[in-house]
């Protein structure tokens, strides 16, 4: 019996009635989101989605050229009322609010705290560190033959970095893994400590998505301040306690705690996504592997489809400041307004055929890390350049790599995550 595959699934409409973007559990198969999206597209691109209690619904923006038009206007479309779907008081806005939640010259002013640690002058002299670091997580992935890439390669790898960013010891990686697994996985039973709308989850509604991690985040944090405060490190740590932004307001500590743990969590978990949902378009589409062993100098193209295909992360939300109409539909102020990435890479207007992974893919104006938006993902660059030579490392010891077992996702609608991918190979 062979599995389903997205192409077959999109051959029987999904009806509209049918999609509901707010429930977790339709995020679960790998082929049910990518339907949903599909009949968005199609049939309501801007299109309202209720919600369960306490939320109030949002509208769903699921093709390319409207997610750009709302990333790249903040004066309409807001973050500050927060950019995931959970809705929130002022005062938990207050305590919660990273730079994620910021607009305007505070954002500016904070985003200019580390901006220049992931230009493309210091991203550079990482090369020959991240290609060592690649050799030595490979060496020890590979030997074993078969093996969850997830643990051993796309988790291990960039984590290692992150420490090398944040000046941490490598014996500290698992517990920055955990961390970033129970916070982001807070809509998934086998990760969070707490549920998302629990009932328990009340007791946390101050904390990062409701997560009591954050607290263990927010102390181990506040240890590498003490130590940092008043020296002369590059690190991320150094800088962020040791530099008065822009704007000339100092961080509170309270922003200092979500400064860090936003870098935790997004300094691993999207490219570790990138990478795992990388190598297995590849194990899916050997023809696509086998032309990058045979034309190794396609990596750096490739990875542009590798972003485009993974979509890392579903949707970043916004809220609107004023009546406002989009995709001709009348949105009113104080609606919430979600910006779905990963279907605007499936969007058939921008991408020929969108459902095919085509490593040679010219043109790719993918929107992975926003587009033309002050909110354009920091890190962008340093993803980019892991991936890149996470192949051109891998790629060729690769004879043969298979599936060996199933492939498990996150129960999320935020995060676009593979839990474990067993593999079974055979070196060049």
């Amino acid at each position: 019996m062979t599995t389903p595959t997205l192409s077959d699934a999109l051959r029987e409409p999904l009806p509209l009635a049918e999609v509901n973007l707010a429930d977790p559990d339709n995020f679960t198969d790998g082929i049910t989101p990518w339907r949903m999206f599909h009949t968005l597209r199609h049939e309501d691109p801007v299109h309202w989605q209720p919600e369960e209690a306490p939320n109030s619904g949002f509208w769903a923006v699921t093709r390319h050229a409207d997610i750009v038009r709302v990333d790249r206007d903040p004066e309409t479309f807001t973050s500050t009322r927060f950019v995931n779907l959970e809705e929130v008081d002022d005062d938990q806005i207050k305590k919660r609010a990273s730079i994620l939640e910021l607009d305007g010259v505070r954002h500016r002013a904070l985003r200019g705290l580390i901006q220049r640690q992931f230009g493309a002058g210091v991203i550079n002299s990482y090369t020959d560190f991240l290609r060592g670091l690649t050799a030595t997580t490979l060496d020890a992935a590979l030997a074993k033959g078969t093996f969850d890439f997830v643990k051993e390669v796309s988790a291990d790898f960039p984590i290692n970095v992150l420490a090398r960013l944040l000046d941490v010891p490598p014996e500290d990686n698992r517990q920055l893994i955990e961390w970033g697994n129970r916070i982001i996985g807070n809509t998934d039973p086998d990760y969070a400590d707490v549920l998302l709308h629990s009932e328990e989850s009340e007791k946390y509604r101050d904390l990062p998505f409701r997560s009591p991690a954050a607290l263990e985040v927010f102390a181990y944090g506040r240890e590498l301040a003490r130590q940092r405060r008043g020296g002369n490190g590059t690190d991320l740590v150094s800088q962020l306690v040791n530099t008065t932004p822009r704007d000339g307001v100092p961080l509170s500590p309270q922003d200092f705690d979500n400064y860090f743990l936003l870098l935790v969590v997004a300094g691993n978990e999207t490219t570790r996504h990138t990478i795992t949902h990388s190598m297995l378009a590849l194990i899916q589409h050997p023809e696509q592997l086998a032309r990058l062993q045979e034309d190794p100098s396609l990596i750096p193209t490739a990875v542009e489809e590798f972003l485009r295909w993974a979509s890392p992360v579903y949707h970043f939300r916004r809220t609107a400041t004023r009546d406002v109409e989009l995709g001709g539909k009348r949105i009113k102020e104080g609606d919430k307004v979600v910006m779905w990435f990963a279907s605007g890479n499936r969007d058939e207007e921008v991408f020929g055929n969108p459902y095919d992974f085509d490593v040679t893919r010219q043109n790719n104006d993918h929107i992975t890390f926003g587009k033309g938006s002050p909110h354009l993902c920091l890190g962008n660059l340093l993803a980019r350049t892991e991936i890149r030579i996470m192949f051109e490392e891998l790629i060729p010891r690769l004879a043969d790599i298979r599936l060996a077992g199933d492939v498990p996702r996150v129960r999320s609608n935020f995060v676009n995550g593979i839990k474990r991918l067993p593999v079974e190979v055979t070196l060049a």
